[in-house]
C-alpha cells in the first residue's frame, strides 16, 4: 500500500525542485560573469553557499582564468528595424563570449557568423568561443532559411574585460574528516537538463544532508563553471581533496524522465562506483552503463592522472546522448518534476549507502543459535529459509572483510533491506563492526 502522506511530500518536493529550475532558467550564464553570480545568489536562498572570486589571469594548473564576459543585449535586425534574431527572446541566440559589435552587413557578410542545425530545423544550437575572440549568432534553420538578400544591422552589447571567475562552495561537517565530494556546474545559458538539473538537485541534496541528525562523512559541495571552474577548484584544493575524499559524484543531466545512466570513474572500482552500481542495479536495472571513454564533463578533471579522485556520475539522459542536448529544445518541458525527483532519489540513495555502508564480523564460530534469540522459527518447515534467508545470508558473509555493498552484490538483495537486518544482528551481539584499522 502506498503511504498517501509520503506520496504527497514527494510530489511537493518534486514541484519545489522544478520551481527552482524554472526560476533559474532565464538567467544567461557563462563560464564567468554576472549570470553565474545571480545563479549562486539564488541558490544561497536554499543552502549557505560561500561564493569565491578568482581574478582574471590567475594560473590554474595548465590553464589561466580568462577575462570576464557579460552581455546586456544582442540582435540582428532588417532594413525596417525589425529584430529577426533577438537575445532577449532566447539567450542561446548569441555565441557565448562574443565580442561587442555594431555593424551593417549584407547577408553574404553575415552568413559566416551564423550557426544553425540543418537536421534540427526548429532548434537553436548552443555555441561558444571562450578562448578565441569572435562573434556570432545562433538561430533555427527555419529562421536562417527565411533571411533574404539585403542589409542587416548587427549589435552585440557585451563586455570582455578583466574581472574574475566565480564559484560556490559548501562544507557540511560530519563525524569524520573523510569527505564525500559533490560537484556540479553553473555555466550554461537557458538549458534545463544539461545545465540546471545538476545544480538544483545538488542544492536539494545539500539541504537534505544538512538536515540529517548525524553524518558519518563530511560533505564538500562545489558549484563551478565546467572545465575551467573544476580546474580552478583543483588548483586551490588538490592536496586536501586527494587526502580526504573517499567518494564523489559529478552531478549533471538528472532531470528528464528517461532511463538512468552511469559513467564510472577512470579507475572504475572506487567506493563511489560500487555505491552507484549497487543502487542502480536494485532500483533501476534498465540503466545504461557507459565507460570512462564516454566521459565529457568535469570527471575529466577530477579523475585525471595525478588527481585520481574517486568521482563517478549518475545521470538520467547522459550529455551528448539525447537529441535535445546543447539546443533550445533542452527546455522546461524536457525536465519534469518527476524526472528531477527521480534523479534526487537515486543520488540520495547513493549517499545514504555511503553513510550506512559498514564491514561486519560475525561473533560466533559456526552458525549461532538464532531460535533462542527469537530470530529463527522454532518449527522447521520447507519455508523456513525463505522467511529468514536474507538474515542468515548476511551472517554468512559477515567475515570482517566484505562490506554491506559487497554482501548485497553477492546475495542479490537490495542494500536497503540489509540495513534493518544488520541492526537486528548488532543488537543481538551476533556481529560487530570492523573499522578500516580492524578495531571495533
Amino acid at each position: 500500500m502506498v503511504d498517501d502522506s509520503t506520496s504527497t511530500v514527494s510530489q511537493e518536493h518534486a514541484l519545489e525542485l522544478h520551481d527552482l529550475v524554472r526560476r533559474l532558467f532565464p538567467i544567461c550564464r557563462s563560464i564567468t560573469g554576472d549570470g553565474v553570480r545571480a545563479t549562486l545568489r539564488m541558490l544561497q536562498d536554499y543552502v549557505p553557499l560561500t561564493i569565491h572570486e578568482v581574478p582574471t589571469g590567475t594560473p590554474v594548473l595548465d590553464w589561466v582564468v580568462p577575462r570576464e564576459w557579460n552581455i546586456r543585449d544582442a540582435f540582428i535586425s532588417d532594413a525596417q528595424g525589425e529584430r529577426l534574431v533577438d537575445f532577449r527572446r532566447n539567450n542561446l541566440h548569441v555565441v557565448g563570449y562574443s565580442v561587442p559589435v555594431d555593424l551593417d552587413l549584407s547577408l553574404a557578410e553575415l552568413q559566416p557568423h551564423l550557426h544553425s542545425l540543418e537536421d534540427m530545423p526548429d532548434a537553436i544550437p548552443y555555441v561558444t568561443s571562450y578562448y578565441e575572440e569572435r562573434w556570432g549568432f545562433c538561430l533555427t534553420q527555419r529562421q536562417r532559411d527565411s533571411l533574404v538578400e539585403g542589409a542587416y544591422h548587427v549589435v552585440i552589447d557585451s563586455d570582455l574585460s578583466d574581472g574574475s571567475l566565480t564559484y560556490g562552495e559548501l562544507i557540511i561537517p560530519g563525524e569524520s574528516e573523510e569527505e564525500v565530494f559533490l560537484s556540479t556546474y553553473v555555466c550554461h545559458p537557458s538549458m534545463a537538463n544539461n545545465e540546471l538539473s545538476g545544480p538544483v538537485v545538488t542544492t536539494f541534496l545539500a539541504r537534505w544532508l544538512a538536515d540529517l541528525p548525524e553524518r558519518r562523512y563530511t560533505y564538500r559541495v562545489a558549484f563551478v563553471p565546467e572545465t575551467i571552474g573544476s580546474l580552478t577548484y583543483l588548483s586551490r584544493h588538490l592536496d586536501e581533496l586527494r587526502r580526504r575524499v573517499v567518494a564523489g559524484f559529478n552531478v549533471t543531466c538528472v532531470g528528464d524522465d528517461r532511463a538512468f545512466s552511469y559513467l564510472p570513474s577512470r579507475r572504475g572500482s572506487t567506493l563511489a562506483d560500487r555505491a552507484a552500481l549497487n543502487v542502480l542495479r536494485s532500483s533501476h536495472p534498465e540503466f545504461i552503463e557507459y565507460t570512462y571513454l564516454d566521459r565529457g564533463s568535469d570527471e575529466r578533471q577530477y579523475c585525471s592522472p595525478g588527481v585520481d579522485l574517486p568521482v563517478a556520475s549518475v545521470m538520467r539522459s547522459k550529455y551528448r546522448e539525447y537529441p535535445e542536448y546543447h539546443t533550445s529544445l533542452d527546455d522546461l518541458s524536457l525536465v519534469t518534476p518527476e524526472g528531477l525527483q527521480g534523479g534526487f532519489d537515486v543520488l540520495r540513495d547513493c549517499l545514504e549507502l555511503l553513510e550506512r555502508n559498514r564491514t561486519y564480523q560475525a561473533t560466533c564460530l559456526g552458525e549461532p543459535q538464532l531460535g533462542r534469540r527469537s530470530l529463527y522459527p522454532t518449527l522447521g518447515t520447507r519455508e523456513v529459509h525463505a522467511d529468514v534467508g536474507e538474515l542468515v545470508d548476511l551472517l554468512a558473509y559477515a567475515d570482517g572483510q566484505t562490506d554491506l555493498i559487497g554482501i548485497s552484490d553477492t546475495i542479490g538483495v537490495p542494500v536497503k533491506r540489509l540495513y534493518p537486518l544488520a541492526s537486528v544482528l548488532l543488537a543481538a551481539g551476533l556481529i560487530r563492526e570492523v573499522t578500516s584499522e580492524g578495531r571495533t
